[in-house]
This record gives structure tokens, sequence and C-alpha cells, in this order.
């Protein structure tokens, strides 16, 4: 038996350095945003703010509706979107401001010229830069967070999503200040509009790269820096079109995002047929210990049949049902996932065994809480699934 909680395993408990983290970044979000209201009037700036904080919580349903199967800690996720709209925006905003006077002062170039090279070749390198930093330090500290590409978009979207919401401030206080409300409602629509994943595509290319060198023991170098690469390319790009480009830029530049949007939610769907792959390799190894059957395999291995049960949880569960329900499906996910990490020598023996424990603990409690429904008490007892519980299981 394990001498703790077993829910260790799908607890998310804060640690100290994560809190010293969210203080840093916090701290880091109030120099960048009091560097705004010095720029502009204080309900200029709050104005602003609104703006760039009102697609946020749309967004972030978006990206956190891609990780369903398997959900990330939440304290990594707030840490990275922390660290994107706090320490990224402010160290990139500092360095992006002294390239530009670099180029106007040293290289003695207009104010417009400065402005173009700056964001076209100064500016993807740093942010992405410094976006990046965060998955890498996943990929050293929380490398078992990384189970796949579809983390690797998760964790840069989250960062994205915070680098651009701060961003976006900047850019919509310029615009209400130089331009008025017009100018104001033109950057909203390009910006909040019809670009508020650009940043979380862009470092998608670094999420994804990290996540499969989270995987191998080799070659991870190169993939880091191919991704890298992509970012910085894709991110210069996207500026460069909008630069120089015009209209006729802007319309490619979209179309470019679109396509990489496409791919991103391809690899996305394939890692889930990879996920589904693992939860019916491994687990009918484990239908000796009547945690799991046919029936529970078949309803773990699709959306549908797992929001279906958890459907079926609540109606004759309530609240109760549901929890063990999703607690069932999220430890099942999770030891599929663990085979997977033993076989690639991610986890030592011990640790292996530690979290196999934990984590049928997690799926015994959890299934002796699952409802019973009135009159199939005994053909649940004889692990027929109940009517509703996994419609169309085999047995």
């Amino acid at each position: 038996m394990a001498s703790r909680d077993p829910r260790w395993v799908l607890k998310d408990r804060p640690s100290t350095t994560l809190i010293i983290g969210l203080v840093l970044t916090g701290i880091c979000a109030l120099i960048s945003f009091s560097f705004d209201v010095l720029n502009g009037e204080p309900v200029q700036f709050f104005i602003a703010l609104a703006l760039a904080l009102a697609p946020v919580p749309l967004l972030l349903a978006a990206v956190l509706a891609l990780d369903r199967m398997e959900p990330e800690p939440r304290s990594n996720l707030i840490f990275a979107f922390a660290w994107g709209a706090g320490v990224a925006v402010l160290v990139a905003g500092v360095i992006n401001s002294l390239n530009l006077h670099y180029f106007m002062d040293t290289v003695k170039l207009s104010q417009d010229s400065a402005r173009n090279i700056a964001a076209t070749f100064g500016a993807p390198v740093v942010e992405e830069t410094m976006k990046g930093l965060v998955l890498l330090g996943l990929l050293r500290f929380r490398r078992a967070e990384l189970d796949g590409p579809t983390d690797g978009v998760i964790y840069a979207s989250m960062v994205g999503l915070g680098f651009a919401m701060s961003e976006n401030v900047s850019y919509y206080l310029a615009a209400l200040s130089t331009s008025g409300v017009k100018g104001l409602a033109v950057t909203v629509v390009l910006r909040g509009i019809l670009s508020p994943l650009a940043h979380p595509l862009f470092s998608s290319m670094i999420g994804v790269a990290v996540a499969y060198a989270a995987q191998r023991g080799s070659e991870r170098v190169f993939l880091i820096l191919a991704g890298w690469s992509g970012a910085m390319i894709l991110h210069g790009l996207w500026n460069g079109l909008a630069s120089y480009g015009g209209f006729p830029g802007l319309v490619v530049a979209y179309l470019t995002l679109l396509v990489v949007l496409v791919v991103l939610i391809g690899v996305v769907f394939r890692d889930r047929r990879r996920i589904v792959a693992l939860i019916q390799r491994y687990l009918p190894a484990y239908e000796p210990t009547k945690l799991v059957n046919e029936a529970d395999i078949f309803m773990l291995s699709a959306f549908s049949r797992r929001r279906q049960a958890r459907q079926w949880a609540k109606a004759y569960g309530g609240k109760r049902g549901l929890r063990a329900m999703a607690d069932y499906q999220l430890a099942a996910t999770e030891l599929g996932l663990l085979h997977e990490r033993a076989a690639r020598h991610m986890v030592d023996e011990q640790t292996f065994h530690e979290e196999q424990r934990a984590l049928l603990e997690c799926m015994s409690t959890a299934r002796g809480q699952f409802p019973v429904p009135p009159g199939h008490a005994r053909s649940v007892a004889g692990g027929t699934p109940p009517p509703g519980y996994a419609p169309g299981a085999p047995g």
C-alpha cells in the first residue's frame, strides 16, 4: 500500500518555487503595465487593458479544449501564461526598444524603416526566445509532464496568449493615443479578432519540438533548434509581410497562419490516437485486478464515450459520481502514459512502481464510488456494465 494519499499523482499542489515564480512574473507584469500607463493617460490605459482582456477567456477555453484527455497541472498552465504576460513581455519590450533606438540613432534610419527592420528581424528572435525559455524549463524540470506534442502545443499556447494579452495593451494604447477611436478600432480588429492566435501559433513550433525532445534521449538539441528556428521564421514572416507587403502581404500572412493552425490540429488529433492506442495496449493486462475490463477500455477510447460515461455517472450519482468517473478516466489514461514513459526509459523502476501503485489505488477508490442503478447491482457485481455506462461496449 502507498504510504500517502494516492491522489498525489492527480493533485496539483503549488510548490514554493511556483509561488516565487508567480510573484516574480506578477512584478514584471506590473512594471510592464507601468510603462504603458506612463506612455498614455490612465483612462486610456484601462480602456486598452479591458479590450486586451476581453477575448482571453474565450481563447483560453479554446486552448484548454485540446487538453481534455490528459489535463495538464493547473499550476504549470498558470505559470506559463504568467511568464508570457510578465517576464517575456517586459524583457522583450526592453530589448526591442534598444534595437529600435540602435537602428535610429546609430544606423541613422528613419523611424518607419527602423520599426520595420526591428519588427521583421529583431523582434522574432527576442520574443520567441523569451517565450521559449519557459518551455525549456518544463523540459528540464517537468519533463514527465510533456507526454506528447499536444502538451507542447498547450504550454506554448498558454505562454503565447499571456504574451499577446500584455503586448496588445501597448498596441491598443498607442493606437488610441495617436489615431483616436478609429485607429483603436482597426488595431483591435487586426490583433484581437483576426489574429488572436498568432503568438500561440509561433510558440507552438517550439512547444512541439520540446515535447518530441522530451521523449527522445538523442537529437534533442537538433529538435529544439529546429522548432526555435521555425517559430522565429514564422514570426518574422508574419511581421515582414505586415510591414512591407501591404494588404496582399496581410492576406498571405493570414493564410500562412491558417495552414499552420490546420497542421497543428492534425498533430493534436494524431496524438490523441496515440494515447488511445496506449490505453488499448497496456490496460488489458490489468483486467485480472477487476479495476478495468473490455467495457472500460471501450469507454476510455473515445471522447464521446468518455463524456457519455460522465453524464451517466452524474445522472445516477450526482457530483460525487461525476468526480469518481472523471478521476477514474484520468488515472486510467495516466497509467497508459506511465507505461510509455517507462518504455522510453523516462522513469526509473522505483518511480514506475510507486506511480503505478498510486494510480491503481486511485482507480480502485474511484470505481468503488461509481453509482449502481437500481435493479442492476447483481449484473454490475458480475462485471456487466450497467445500461448507459458504455453503450456498444463488448460483453
